[in-house]
């Protein structure tokens, strides 16, 4: 049996377990489905690690191709929590091309791969505007910066994904600009899901 809780908004089995969201063929669960709208999250320690295990365990994934954690930038309880209690196969860093990105990205590469993690590579987000007028392309916070990084870690760059309109407004309305077919940013995309598959194959 399952039961729908009015207080988050969540499907539960009876078994006490949460039933992740289902949107094209992705299931999904997050903090931010189990506190009220405007509620902030501040935790720390021991309260981000029982989070984490609730998420992991206490949740009917069901069978899984593979499971994606998406985590906060920096090297705090999170990333401990999930290296030091998961079985991760390999991380793969997200990056804006401006310096200050960069410091927290290259902090969090160093990390994984001090606790024996391989990092997979490296996504360049935002990393140019490319004006719908006239073409012109500008590198608003900065350009090639992630390339710097993966070259002195030694880590390849998977890819770059531009700042484009069509993404932002396709997120805000829950329809991913990668389900469009031959759109320049679909490919972007398409192009990096098939690197980290490829990668993921390779390890496991």
């Amino acid at each position: 049996m399952i039961a729908w809780c009015y207080a988050c908004y969540t499907f539960l089995h009876i078994e006490d377990k949460m039933m992740p969201l289902v949107n094209y063929g992705i299931k999904c669960m997050s903090m931010g489905f189990l506190v009220e709208e405007k509620a902030a999250i501040v935790w720390r320690g021991l309260m981000v690690m029982s989070a984490i295990q609730k998420l992991l365990r206490g949740v009917d994934w069901g069978i899984l191709d593979v499971l994606v954690v998406d985590m906060p930038p920096g090297t705090g309880d999170t990333q401990l929590t999930i290296s030091q209690q998961v079985p991760v196969s390999g991380v793969v860093m997200v990056t804006t091309p401006q310096d200050i990105a960069l410091q927290d990205v290259r902090r969090g590469a160093v990390m994984f791969k001090q606790v024996g993690i391989e990092v997979f590579g490296m996504i360049q987000n935002m990393s140019v505007f490319i004006c719908s007028n006239c073409g012109h392309q500008s590198h608003i916070f900065g350009e090639n910066g992630a390339a710097q990084i993966t070259d002195e870690l030694g880590i390849p760059l998977i890819g770059d994904v531009p700042l484009e309109a069509s993404i932002r407004e396709g997120s805000d309305i829950g329809k991913p600009v990668a389900r469009q077919t031959g759109g320049p940013c679909a490919t972007v995309y398409q192009d990096i899901a098939m690197k980290i598959w490829s990668k993921l194959k390779s390890v496991n």
